[in-house]
């Protein structure tokens, strides 16, 4: 999980969002939560004065004989109606008869007497056993009861109010016309909890929803994130690629231009510096000529051999200059080859040509890439191997990072503070300059170049029993 956190802006990105959704609806239910108690309590206060104040008036008209079973049958789960011959004098003494009174289980109505048009309003919820009560215990209270003035008792009778607890309880107390007062209990627990079913589906909602746009935004973002990525990596390989588009927001469709940019100034640098090395190689083959005449001309023999031998290294040396910078600025495109094949393929050309060179079998392996160049490539590091090692022993494998192409052979190797050296162009540990021990001293760079531009590296190690070179090519990215 968190090594998908970190490789996916979308889980980021949705992480964040439900994040924000979380602390927000955590937020606005600290802040509403107390608002919401008090509201839900003044309505429960208001609903139980008003049935207080009906039932007392129905008690007014009804013969007395009948007034138990209206107020059994307009009990409720969580309230309770009796009478009292006197007017209560202790608060305490009071809510011990409320509890008492809420205790008990509701009457079963069927058995009642007489049936007032008014009971039939009973809900069954209001016939069902009381809701059990948060209230085990009787809490002592220092307030006494509290007389309701006409800004909230709407009828004649005094009455008289006072809490139960600590919580939603209540009690009202209210004399009737004969002298005899009509006690009433309230207490119906209000959820704590803000997690139920509807809050709980609702966030549920949100969450889902904000989840798809979530992948739907960091797909936008991701995509041509993406496209840049795996372009850059394909131009620093050397492919040649088509500008990527430039659409979507400012920032994107900036980045794009910018790369297209980018992009179109290294080819025309490349182009320019190709241009300018041909026109020098070009310009200098005049000279070279002029100064193989006037050799010609030279009666000395020895000093004669002397001059026409420096000619000729420095036209080979020029030559090789330019064709390794022809290399760098190479512009083959890109194509799916076996490069297992390519790489035997070398091999028994070179093995054709009586070198001792022999080729390991491996799997095929396909892989993008410029062949002419590889080709190029693995020449010169198997030439190098037969010149120096006497015999070559080359194997491909791959790799889940990409492709290993080994290169061994049975010669005494080169110090190792000489295996960076050995690539500079025109460096050479044979210092005869002599062409058939020894070449210009270039191979090795235009091999490293070549591998450079495929984002490959090469390997030198010293084996006990000989040197190996080996070509590390990163898997080839696709652009899509």
């Amino acid at each position: 999980m968190k090594r998908w956190w970190k490789r996916s802006l979308a889980a980021q990105f949705i992480g964040l969002m439900l994040l924000a959704l979380a602390l927000s609806q955590a937020l606005s239910f600290f802040v509403s939560w107390d608002e919401r108690g008090k509201a839900l309590q003044a309505a429960a206060k208001a609903e139980f004065f008003s049935r207080t104040a009906s039932l007392a008036t129905l008690l007014e008209t009804i013969p007395t004989t009948f007034r138990n079973d209206v107020l059994d049958a307009s009990g409720t789960g969580y309230s309770r109606f009796w009478l009292s011959s006197q007017a209560p004098v202790d608060a305490n003494a009071w809510r011990r008869e409320a509890w008492a009174q809420l205790s008990k289980p509701m009457p079963n109505l069927k058995a009642l007497k007489f049936k007032m048009p008014g009971a039939a309003t009973s809900t069954a919820a209001e016939t069902a056993r009381p809701e059990p009560s948060p209230f085990q215990a009787l809490a002592a209270q220092s307030d006494s009861w509290t007389t309701l003035g006409p800004h909230v008792w709407t009828i004649p009778q005094p009455a008289k109010f006072i809490y139960l607890g600590h919580s939603n309880g209540m009690g009202l107390t209210v004399e009737l016309s004969d002298g005899t007062w009509l006690n009433t209990a309230y207490a119906k627990s209000v959820p704590n909890s803000i997690w139920n079913v509807q809050t709980l589906s609702s966030l549920a909602i949100t969450a889902a929803i904000l989840s798809l746009i979530g992948v739907i935004v960091a797909r936008q973002i991701a995509s041509p994130m993406r496209r840049l990525a795996m372009a850059a990596e394909a131009l620093g390989r050397g492919e040649s690629i088509q500008p990527l588009p430039e659409a979507g927001p400012d920032d994107i469709r900036q980045t794009a231009e910018a790369f297209n940019r980018m992009q179109g100034r290294l080819h025309r640098f490349v182009e320019d510096r190709t241009r300018m090395l041909a026109a020098i190689g070009h310009d200098l083959r005049t000279p070279l000529t002029s100064l193989r005449l006037r050799a010609e001309f030279v009666t000395e023999p020895d000093v004669q051999q002397k001059m026409l031998a420096t000619i000729d290294e420095i036209q080979t040396m020029t030559e090789a200059a330019l064709a390794f910078a022809r290399e760098e600025g190479t512009v083959e495109n890109t194509r799916a080859m076996n490069i297992s094949a390519l790489v035997e393929s070398i091999c028994d050309d070179m093995a054709e040509l009586g070198q001792d060179v022999k080729f390991l079998e491996g799997e095929n392996i396909v892989y993008r890439c410029r062949p002419d160049a590889l080709r190029r490539a693995f020449r010169n590091l198997i030439e190098n191997a037969v010149r120096y090692g006497e015999r070559a022993r080359v194997s491909v494998e791959k790799r889940h990072e990409g492709i290993d192409i080994t290169i061994e052979d049975d010669g005494p190797g080169i110090p190792e503070t000489a295996f960076e050296d050995v690539f500079a162009p025109f460096f050479r540990l044979e210092q005869s300059r002599n062409r058939e021990t020894g070449g210009v001293g270039l191979g090795l760079s235009i091999a490293r170049a070549i591998i450079h531009h495929h984002g490959g590296e090469i390997a030198l190690n010293n084996s006990g029993s000989g040197f190996r070179v080996v070509v590390a090519l990163p898997a080839a990215p696709r652009i899509s």
